[in-house]
């Protein structure tokens, strides 16, 4: 059998049992085009030398005519649906990629390599595939392995992935250089973080997907995955039915620090789910539940009435912290709500003074005139009010003009820009130079590594919270964390 010319259909078979290195080179050879690629194995072979070599689909023998038939096939439609599998096996994974604990794995794909080869010759494809990859090893100095002709995968530090990540979005982005002339490439990322239970084939299939998500995306060029086994949000949403009545939504805490002084000052209050099946998820993925169930709003109601009791009963020892709790843009338009959420923290006995509602940017573009005057009358009721996740939207700068604020937070990944090029630096520094000129205070989010603070502060940033300090807290690590400092 050789390349294509076998009943089944026009995808390339290669046949290499007995004959790996003629079959190697065989491989290498078809997979220039780019299209999928059956190889025909040997009972025991290891698929990943011709995975590697570009080869998207394996039969193991013994088969039969119509087994190959059937395998080819299955490969032409994995091409209508531009999704290429090349790793072969999960459980051969380990072998090929041993990534190590604690280390997070980033999927890599250059983008349309074939309009890169008909635009300047096959051999501007090959040199551009050389090329990223120095690139993403020097980005990241860490070795990086082939998947197949235009796709590669590395292992990080998982406290360094978001900074790796954005160090090789930034690297492919540069033209390369063919011959005498630059040539430009796109690219796609997906990350996988570690959980818990995670072996290496797991981490990498995740990665994996969270590339073809990336792939799959109009606009975004870097997806992060989810969780090995996280439910449909349909399935979720049924269950989320019985999670209030059994107690599964609960609320965590994560540090606020004052960056002249380290202590930390407030937390912001962050929903968790403790599934039954799927262990903790988080905020993102319970109210995407909550969204198609229906229940946004009791969600929310929930939530906010479960951080006040809470806080309101928190020891001594917590006593100055201040507490954040974030309103949904549904909270934002719905009538009389302003005096339903006053009754409520009154109820709780938390203080007025010591409370900051959230809004973020997301869904508020429409409804811009209610959340001004709903933060308005919670501002002059005593609550202190922030915008959050700032620099994710559309009208930043509409939201600093027209609502009543007293903190500005910085979306996460601006802040980990800062520690990106000047370009970068400068970006975070106009807005901390804005909200500074408007009287605002500045909470970074998501900072990582003292280099990220150390920028931040530099550039007049006055508080942070982030995984370099803590992460979302239980009360008792919060008391110890404060009862410690």
């Amino acid at each position: 059998m050789n390349g294509g010319e076998e009943q089944g259909g026009a995808v390339p078979l290669v046949d290499a049992r007995g004959r790996p290195d003629a079959a190697l080179t065989e491989v290498v050879a078809l997979a220039a085009d780019g299209g999928p690629l059956l190889v025909l194995l040997a009972a025991g072979e290891d698929p990943l030398p011709y995975a590697a070599a570009g080869a998207s689909h394996f039969l193991t023998e013994p088969c039969d005519d119509a087994s190959v038939t059937a395998a080819r096939r299955f490969a032409a439609m994995a091409r209508l649906h531009e999704r290429r599998t090349p790793l072969g096996e999960a459980a051969e994974i380990p072998n090929a990629f041993p990534a190590q604990r604690d280390k997070a794995v980033i999927a890599v794909a250059l983008s349309r390599i074939d309009l890169l080869n008909a635009a300047h010759g096959r051999g501007a494809g090959d040199a551009a595939l050389v090329q990223a990859a120095e690139r993403i090893s020097a980005a990241t100095g860490a070795s990086v392995t082939t998947l197949s002709a235009a796709r590669f995968l590395v292992a990080v530090h998982q406290g360094e992935a978001a900074a790796a990540v954005a160090r090789i979005a930034q690297a492919l982005a540069r033209p390369y250089a063919i011959g005498d002339v630059p040539v430009m490439a796109g690219a796609r990322l997906g990350l996988a973080q570690p959980e818990a239970g995670d072996d290496t084939a797991a981490l990498v299939r995740r990665a994996i997907d969270a590339l073809e998500h990336a792939r799959a995306s109009d606009g975004a060029t870097v997806r992060v995955a989810a969780r090995e086994g996280a439910a449909p949000p349909d399935e979720l949403a049924i269950d989320l039915h019985h999670a209030v009545a059994a107690g599964e939504i609960a609320v965590v805490f994560q540090p606020q620090v004052e960056i002249a002084t380290g202590r930390i000052v407030g937390v912001e209050a962050l929903a968790r789910w403790s599934h039954p099946r799927l262990g903790s998820l988080g905020a993102e993925e319970l109210f995407a539940a909550a969204d198609r169930a229906d229940l946004g709003i009791a969600l929310s109601d929930h939530i906010q009435e479960l951080a006040l009791a809470r806080a309101a009963a928190w020891p001594r020892s917590l006593g100055a912290l201040r507490l954040s709790v974030n309103l949904t843009a549904a909270d934002v338009t719905r009538a009389g709500f302003a005096r339903l959420f006053l009754d409520r923290v009154d109820a709780s006995g938390f203080p007025r003074g010591r409370l900051t509602v959230e809004v973020t940017e997301t869904g508020m573009i429409r409804e811009l005139d209610a959340a001004a005057a709903l933060l308005a009358e919670l501002r002059g009721a005593g609550c202190r009010v922030a915008i959050d996740d700032f620099g994710t939207g559309y009208s930043s700068l509409a939201y600093l003009k027209a609502l009543p604020l007293d903190y500005l937070k910085i979306d996460k990944a601006l802040a980990r820009d800062i520690a990106g090029n000047p370009r970068d630096r400068v970006v975070v520094r106009g807005v901390i130079e804005i909200a500074r000129a408007l009287g605002l205070a500045v909470i970074a989010e998501g900072v990582e590594t003292p280099q990220q603070l150390a920028l931040l502060a530099a550039e007049g940033c006055g508080w942070y919270q982030g995984f370099l300090r803590a992460g979302p807290l239980d009360e008792a690590a919060l008391v110890r964390m404060v009862e410690g400092q």
